[in-house]
Formats: C-alpha cells, structure tokens, sequence
C-alpha cells in the first residue's frame, strides 16, 4: 500500500539554530526549499528556506524572467548572510520582503510574497525511484559528498531523474566554492504562479537547464531536503562584516 507524502509534517516548525558547517573552515545552511521550478512562460522560480546556518534563520524567493534576468527577495535580517552572499552579482536586483509560507495540504504549499505581489501554489509529489534514493541518499555520510566521483554519480542519478545537466559542487557567482547536497528529492508537476497578477503558466520540462551565474538548477521542478556547504572566504563568520546591510538599510 502506498504511504501518502506529507511534507507538511515533516518541514512545519522546523527549530531555528545558529551553528557552524560540520567541515572546517566552510559555511553551510540546512533545510528545505524548491531547488529551481521552470514554467512554459519563460519564468523560474526558487524557494529557500534555511532554519539553521551559520548566520540566522531565513526565506528566500528568486525569480528569472523570460529573459534571464534574476532577483531575489530575502526574508531575513540581512541581505549579505542570505543567498545573496552568494548569488547576488548575478542579480540583477536583491531586497528584502515578506515571504510566508502556508501547507495547505499534506504535499501543497502555498507562498506568498508581498513585494512585488507574488501567489504560487505547488504540489509535490514522489515516484518508485525517488523513494528508493530517498532511502539511501538520508543515510550516507556526509563525508560522501567531499569524494568527486559519488558527487559524479548523484548527478548521473539527477539527469536520470531529468533534472538536466546539474551540477552539485562549483563556483558560486560570488566566488565562493560549494557543494549542494539533497538528502531527499520531490518531483513538482502541479503549480501556478502569478507575480502582480502575470500568470506564468504551467510547469515545464526544460531541454537546457536554467543558470544563474554558471550554477544550473533543475531542468524541471524539483523540492528538496538537505544542506549546503561553502568554503569561507571571510574569516568574520558571524554576520558583522563591516558593510552588511540591516534589514533597514535600502535594497540594492
């Protein structure tokens, strides 16, 4: 008998913790999110939402229009300890919002975002072979990721999936090296999505897989649970870096 999916559960209330990378000398968050979901309009859309890294809790919603042009809209105290830290020069704008987050079933989420309007509704969904590397991929150690060819074959595994061509570890836009690292992966099929009342249309399946900077994300939509890794280019770990950007400060 089928065991029906319930993210709900398992991702509503997750504890906010301030910690530190398992690896020395990195950077990392934990948690969940939508790794990347293309629509036939042209747009994209991406959730994060990191309870636990080194500098403090966050949301954050990106957007690709169809012609490649990135934003992305932090919930959070600052903008330079969220994913800007590392995909804000590919941007073409990043700046704090209002993000908020609805289960309104099991498996469906509802995000909401209040500048600019955005209503996005998404079901997830899992099949036989993602149950099966869901399986395993929650139990290796976390020292698999840190050897290239099991990174190689996670990626293999990803195409088969058709993700695409994605690539777990490189060269963020910023310049800092990471590796992304999905413990469990949920298919997305059902969503609509509009951004101050533009509909952006259905879920796609792409041929070529949305980048930004040179990070490719999902060739179709895909919900993730895990963690990534970055190693620190600041020795300053904590946030203060002179230059940070308060949650008061303009949006740039």
């Amino acid at each position: 008998m089928r065991i029906m999916l319930d993210l709900a559960s398992r991702l509503t209330g997750l504890p906010e913790i301030r910690g530190h990378a398992a690896w020395p000398d990195h950077e990392y968050v934990k948690g969940w999110g939508v790794f990347g979901l293309p629509f036939d309009s042209g747009h994209v859309l991406a959730l994060r939402v990191f309870p636990e890294n080194d500098f403090g809790p966050y949301k954050t919603v990106w957007h690709r229009d169809p012609e490649g042009r990135w934003s992305i809209f932090v919930d959070g105290d600052r903008l330079e300890t969220a994913c800007p830290r590392y995909y804000g020069s590919a941007c073409v704008y990043t700046g704090f919002a209002s993000i908020r987050l609805e289960w309104t079933g099991p498996a469906t989420l509802r995000i909401t975002v209040d500048e600019p309007a955005l209503e996005w509704t998404l079901t997830a969904h899992d099949t036989s072979a993602l149950r099966a590397l869901n399986a395993v991929g929650g139990r290796l150690p976390l020292g698999t990721w840190r050897v290239p060819a099991l990174v190689r074959a996670r990626e293999r595994i990803a195409a088969a999936l058709g993700m695409g061509q994605l690539r777990m570890a490189g060269t963020m836009p910023s310049g800092h090296t990471g590796i992304l690292m999905p413990e469990r992966m949920y298919l997305i099929t059902e969503s609509t999505a509009t951004l101050d009342g533009l509909d952006f249309g259905s879920p796609a399946r792409l041929d070529v897989n949305p980048v930004i900077g040179e990070i490719a994300l999902p060739a179709r939509g895909v919900l993730a649970i895990g963690q990534a890794m970055w190693e620190a280019l600041d020795p300053l770990n904590d946030g203060s870096r002179t230059g940070d950007s308060a949650r008061d400060s303009e949006p740039r």
